[in-house]
Order: C-alpha cells, then structure tokens, then sequence
C-alpha cells in the first residue's frame, strides 16, 4: 500500500528534523580533557580505572579523565614547578592538605564557596563530610569557612598486627608471665592498646634466628615493632606529632597567629619526653631504620617479619592481597595506641593524612563545571561504595556509618573510628621549608648524630625566625 503524498510529506519532515535534532546535539557535544596531578598510588590509580570504566558526564560532553601520576617523593616538587611556571597543564590536582596556603596564596587553587552556594547537590556533598576531613582536606586559613577542596582520599593511621602470634595461646601465656597482663587479640583490646604496651610488644616479639615464635623456630631476625623514621617527605614528622599531642605538648598553631609561639612550645619539655619515647621504641624496629618509611615497614610486615606495625590504612592493600602478602590470612588492625591518662582513658590524637581535590584557577566556566561534575560522581554513593570495595576509604558520612563498611576491608573500621580525633599539620606556605628542617633535624636523632632535647631546640628556633620573618608571629 502506497502513502498518501500529504503523509510521505510528513513522514519525510519528521525523519528530516530528526537528522538535524540529532546532528545539531552531535554538534554541541564537545571533547573534553580533565588532566590531573596525582600521587601515583593505590587510591589515584583507582580513580583513573574507575573513571575510565564508569564516569559519563552529565552535560553529555565527551569528557576524558587524565591522570598525570608523579611519584610521592617528588610530587610536591614537580606540581609546584607546573604550577609556578605558567604553563597551566592541569585542571584539577589531587594536592596533599599541607599545600593549600602555598597554592592558594600562590593563586593557583581556585575558591569554591560561591559554586557551592549556587550548587544543591554541592552542599549536601559538604554536609556530608565528617567535619575532620572537611577541615583538613577543604579549608585555608585552616578551620576557616573557606573551601578550595573536596575529598579524593581520606586517610587515617591504623594499626596492623600478626592474629596469629598475638592470639597465640603459647605466646599468650608467655607474655602475661612477663608483664603481668593480657596481650591484646581482639580489635577491642588491641584498640585499648597503650605506648607502654606497645614497648613490651616489641621487646617481647623481637627475637633472633633460631628462637622459636609460635612454635615455630625462626630462619631469620623477627622484630616486634615497624614504625616510620625516614627523612623522606613527612614520614618520621607524621609520627613524631602523635607523641607530642599525647604527651600534652604540641606544634606550633597556625589558628592562633600571631600570638601562638614556637619557642616555648615545639622545645616544652612535654615535646622532649615525647619524642624521646618515640626513639626508645627504635631497638624493636628492623634494621635501617634510619631510612624507614610507608614502604619499608609495609613490606616489613607483609612478608612475615614484624608482629606489628602503625601506618595508614591507604597502604594495606599489599598486606590484604595473598599475591604480595605471606600474612593475607593472619592479621588483623585496630585503632593506634595512645598515651594512657590518670583515669585509664586514652590520649590518642593522631596526625591525618590523604589528600583532597582542588581546581585550578586558569579553567573556563565550562571545564569548572566539568571538574565540579567529576567531584560529584566520585563523591556520590554509588562510587563511594564501590572505592571502598576496592579498598579505598570514604570520608562520606553517608557510606562509612553504614552497618557493612567495616566488611569492606579490614581497616574499615578502624578508620572510621579514628576519625574523631585527627588533627592536622600546618598549612601555611612556609610548610615545606618547616617541614624539610624539622624532618632532617627528627632523622638525625634516630641516626645517632644528636639528643632529642638538641633536635627540638633546633626545629624551635628555626621556625621561629622563619615564622617571624613571614609576619606570622609578633
């Protein structure tokens, strides 16, 4: 049957403006390139293979993420270079918290408040976010309502230890013999877990080749603790800072410039007992400690040589994975220690790590708005979750109350219960040069080369001239 010449007429306009509708929105979709600056780890090569797999832009542009990874040792250096040298290569930067006075001072990071004014979902995405995280991750000045990031990846300090040896009976036995008490086994009592226990920890499990452990006599050297020393980046100041908090000593603290000191308060004599309990604990560690840092004491303990150790959760997927670890099956983490108070409670302040996402200044309207899309799909629940699967953490209050979080990996729920009481390093674009001094100076204690009591006077007096020299102290 043939159409009617009104109806081919009509058929034919529908199909023609259908061909133009659809050449007309081919038009207007445009390719996109989000190039990041990346610390080349776990959580960031995540991010790119689930970005690739999974991110569609809801604008309908063509949008690619492209992750530039740099190694951690050197990214600092290398993202400063960009960013100072004008050639504005990048469109967003995961940038550790420390760097935001630097940057934003710099110009280099863009200020979000009045996209997220503007922006619903923006908000509730800020809402969201346990208010720790917020402030270290987003804030300059610190603890501010000035926002310039959101969360890529949150990090906490956790600790890891050998189930089988602390669970021992044998070994159980042993050790309340010696020290007149239980040794910990369960996430409860482990997350109970003192400096002084600690101590007896390494002495007790530090033993030589041909020594039995577990019923089991040792081919090599065993150690009992693995902790970071290293002078690389802020490995031995990311550890040292812990003690000092818990010693009821502290940094110097940039909310209170320019009236809070660093004479009097990096050198008080809470800071010298601190450090000088952190140095005690190196006869327990693996040889070379001086040089010891994230990478060392992980793969210390993953291949079976140390009973227990503190770093970040961020990093225990080698310890989980039977393909890099002997211990996949035999371990288990908790909260880190504290230092015990009068009343039996501890004092557990630690130092926060991870980074956040941050734009840079240069990108047009629409390349913000693509950014600002990307941060949502990483933030949303569905991408959280499946992060988190992969061993990542979420710093969504949303994903990591719910009751499965903890199932996800075996740090998952130390992690979330760390997150009450982390504090930060300074943020102010005097950090580096802070940081580089204090770590060479921390460094040289654990080598031998000077007393903690020098090292502190030392660190104290330089950031006071350099802090005095920025206008930062009176």
């Amino acid at each position: 049957m043939s159409l009617t010449g009104g109806l081919r007429r009509t058929v034919i306009a529908t199909a023609v403006a259908a061909m133009i509708a659809g050449a007309a929105g081919s038009a207007q979709a445009e390719d996109i390139v989000l190039r990041m600056a990346a610390p080349d780890w776990f959580p960031t090569r995540a991010l790119q293979d689930l970005a690739n797999k999974n991110y569609k832009a809801p604008s309908g542009n063509n949008v690619k993420i492209e992750v530039d990874f740099i190694p951690w040792g050197s990214f600092y250096e290398r993202l400063a270079a960009s960013l100072t040298s004008g050639e504005e290569k990048y469109q967003m930067a995961v940038s550790d918290s420390q760097w935001l006075g630097a940057f934003v001072e710099g110009g280099y990071y863009l200020k979000l408040n009045d996209l997220i004014e503007a922006d619903a979902d923006l908000k509730a995405i800020l809402a969201d976010i346990h208010p720790n995280l917020l402030r270290a991750y987003s804030t300059y000045p610190h603890g501010t309502e000035n926002y310039y990031g959101f969360p890529q990846m949150p990090d906490t300090m956790v600790a890891y230890y050998r189930t089988d040896l602390f669970c021992d009976e044998a070994e159980g036995a042993a050790f309340q013999e010696k020290y007149g008490y239980k040794l910990p086994c369960s996430y409860e009592e482990m997350s109970n877990a003192d400096w002084t226990q600690v101590r007896d920890f390494g002495e007790f499990f530090t033993r030589s080749a041909g020594e039995n452990l577990a019923g089991q006599a040792l081919e090599q050297d065993f150690y009992g603790l693995g902790f970071q020393y290293s002078k690389v980046y802020d490995f031995v100041t990311m550890m040292a800072n812990p003690f000092f908090w818990q010693w009821g000593g502290g940094i110097w603290d940039e909310t209170q410039e320019p009236d809070a000191q660093a004479m009097g308060v990096v050198n008080s004599a809470e800071n010298k007992e601190a450090l000088q309990a952190f140095m005690d604990l190196i006869p327990f560690n693996p040889p070379g400690t001086v040089n010891q840092g994230i990478d060392e004491i992980n793969n210390a303990f993953a291949q079976g040589q140390v009973a227990y150790i503190n770093n970040w959760a961020a990093v225990g997927e080698p310890i989980n994975d039977p393909a890099t670890s002997v211990v996949s099956d035999k371990y288990a983490v908790a909260q880190p220690p504290g230092k015990r108070k009068d009343d039996g409670s501890l004092e557990r302040y630690w130092n926060v790590g991870g980074q956040p996402f941050v734009l840079t200044t240069w990108n047009s309207d629409e390349v913000v708005s693509e950014a600002l899309d990307f941060v949502k799909w990483w933030l949303s629940d569905e991408t959280q979750t499946e992060f988190t699967k992969l061993g990542g953490s979420s710093a969504m209050i949303s994903v990591h109350s719910r009751d499965d979080y903890p199932s996800y990996r075996p740090w998952n729920r130390a992690f979330v219960d760390s997150l009450g009481y982390q504090r930060d390093l300074w943020h102010i674009p005097e950090f580096f040069e802070l940081l580089t001094q204090k770590q060479e100076k921390l460094n040289a204690v654990v080598a031998g080369q000077i007393s903690a009591d020098e090292a502190l006077e030392s660190i104290a007096e330089f950031q006071d001239e350099v802090l005095r020299d920025a206008g930062r102290i009176d």
